[in-house]
Order: structure tokens, then C-alpha cells, then sequence
């Protein structure tokens, strides 16, 4: 499948099969795909916990479905709890050297690569080494690789969702988590019961109020034609909702014995 066309189907897809598990070495390719993903430094401080709702302990998913949307925790073969790990940041004098030894940072001779690194960017780095735990960069670069992580599961056929919550500290603890980890999101992964379309394209802001040009001032300019392409490329989809969204709702609704008209 094109990255292009993965792009367009990856939407968040809350309703999953329960009863179909997940193939562990899938949650491996996830993993994967996020450990190679971009890091400031190399210190890479983004971690995850695979937790299988049939093996893991029945104490550890009561913490994780304690949330206000926990009917998709609990139909979900698969909950990665993503969090970073501010204490990666202490080790990345030596990560940075090995980056720097790869040849992937600085130019001249090995030699004067890392003498400049021994000298210059290490010393610095240890200056603001603090600073650098608090929240901010760190997160940033986690999210590039739980975005990577994303771009797989959709690639083997997976759907997830990503749900935030306020039981952070229980659930790393819960999970054994050593301090002073911050946990990210929650990410439900299985097969999707409901289609990909998943009700349609999502509405989203005018392109020119986000994105500028050389000044706040100047909206950038959309080409209609670069729409156009990305359009028969799949990356854009019929706009939601889709005409038979309600009925479709209603079905897995009943399928999977959920109660209410609340949110879904």
C-alpha cells in the first residue's frame, strides 16, 4: 500500500473486534517503526507497555479502563501505553557520541567530529541537561514515533485510537513503571469491526488558517490542483458523515452489547 493512500485511511478507528486478537509480532512492527523515528540528540525517551487484555493482569486493566471512553479499552485486543522517559536524558552524552561515530552528525574527518563533540556540544548539552527533561521537546519527538508507530498498524491492517487520560501516575505505576516517567497517550490496536471509512473524512480547520508564508500576515497559498492530486491519491476521502454512518452505529452499538446514546 502507498503511504499516500495510508495517510487518507488513517483515522481513528474506535470500534475494533474483540474477539479477534492481535499478532504480537504486529505490536513488534509498531515497535519497530517508532524506535527508528527521529529523536533530538538519539536520547530516544519515547517507551511503550503492550498490554494484551488476555494476558495481562486483571489489576492493571482495571487501572487502564477507568476512564470516561473505557468501553473501547475494554473491547480492545490491544492497549499500547505510550510515555516518556525523562531519565533518557542522562545517558545522552553516549548516544549523541554514537550518532556523531555513525557519521550522521557534523562534517570533517571522524577524528575532528568528535573532538568538536567532546569540546563543544556535550559540554552544552550537560549545561541545560535539566531543562531538557521538562516537557516540551521530548514529547515532540516521541509523538514523530508514535505517528510512525500509527502508520504501521494501518499498513497491517489495524486500526487504533488514541485516548488521553488523567490517571497518568496510576497507570505507569500500575504497570511498574519507574519514576519520573510522564505517561502520553493510550492507544487502542485490533482489527476494525466498523469500515475505514469510519464515517468519512473528518472536518477539519481552513487550510489558510493554519499554515502561513514567510509571515503570520500571508496565509499560505493552496493550490487546488496540489488538492486535486492528493484527492486521487486517496489521501482525501468523501467528507463525513457518510449516509448510512448512523445505521452503521447503531449495528455495532448492539454487536457489542454497549448501552446508551452517549458518545461513541
Amino acid at each position: 500500500m502507498e503511504l499516500r493512500e495510508v495517510i487518507g485511511r488513517r483515522r481513528s478507528i474506535r470500534f475494533l473486534k474483540p474477539y479477534k486478537p492481535v499478532e504480537r509480532e504486529k505490536i513488534q512492527m509498531m515497535f519497530e517503526a517508532a524506535r527508528i523515528a527521529s529523536h533530538w540528540g538519539n536520547v530516544q525517551s519515547l517507551r511503550g507497555v503492550a498490554v494484551f487484555r488476555d494476558s495481562a493482569s486483571p489489576e492493571v486493566l482495571a487501572e487502564i479502563q477507568a476512564i470516561l471512553l473505557g468501553w473501547q479499552l475494554q473491547i480492545a485486543p490491544v492497549i499500547i501505553v505510550w510515555y516518556v522517559q525523562p531519565a533518557a536524558v542522562d545517558s545522552q552524552a553516549d548516544r549523541v557520541r554514537a550518532v556523531t561515530a555513525a557519521g550522521a552528525m557534523g562534517f570533517g574527518g571522524p577524528e575532528n567530529r568528535m573532538r568538536a563533540l567532546e569540546e563543544q556540544l556535550i559540554p552544552l548539552f550537560d549545561g541545560i541537561k535539566e531543562a531538557l527533561k521538562q516537557p516540551g521537546l521530548n514529547e515532540i519527538d516521541c509523538g514523530q514515533g508514535i505517528a510512525q508507530a500509527t502508520l504501521m498498524a494501518y499498513e497491517l491492517g489495524l486500526g487504533t485510537c488514541c485516548l488521553g487520560t488523567p490517571k497518568g501516575p496510576d497507570i505507569l505505576k500500575a504497570l511498574g513503571v519507574p519514576e519520573p516517567a510522564r505517561l502520553l497517550l493510550l492507544q487502542t490496536v485490533g482489527y476494525p469491526l466498523e469500515d475505514w471509512e469510519a464515517g468519512g473524512q473528518r472536518p477539519r480547520m481552513d487550510f489558510e488558517e493554519l499554515f502561513h508564508l514567510d509571515h503570520f500576515d500571508t496565509p499560505f497559498p493552496r493550490d487546488e490542483k496540489v488538492v486535486d492530486q492528493l484527492t486521487r491519491d486517496g489521501v482525501f476521502t468523501t467528507p463525513g458523515p457518510l449516509p448510512d454512518r448512523d445505521d452503521e452505529l447503531e449495528f455495532m452499538k448492539h454487536a457489542l452489547g454497549l448501552k446508551g446514546d452517549g458518545i461513541l
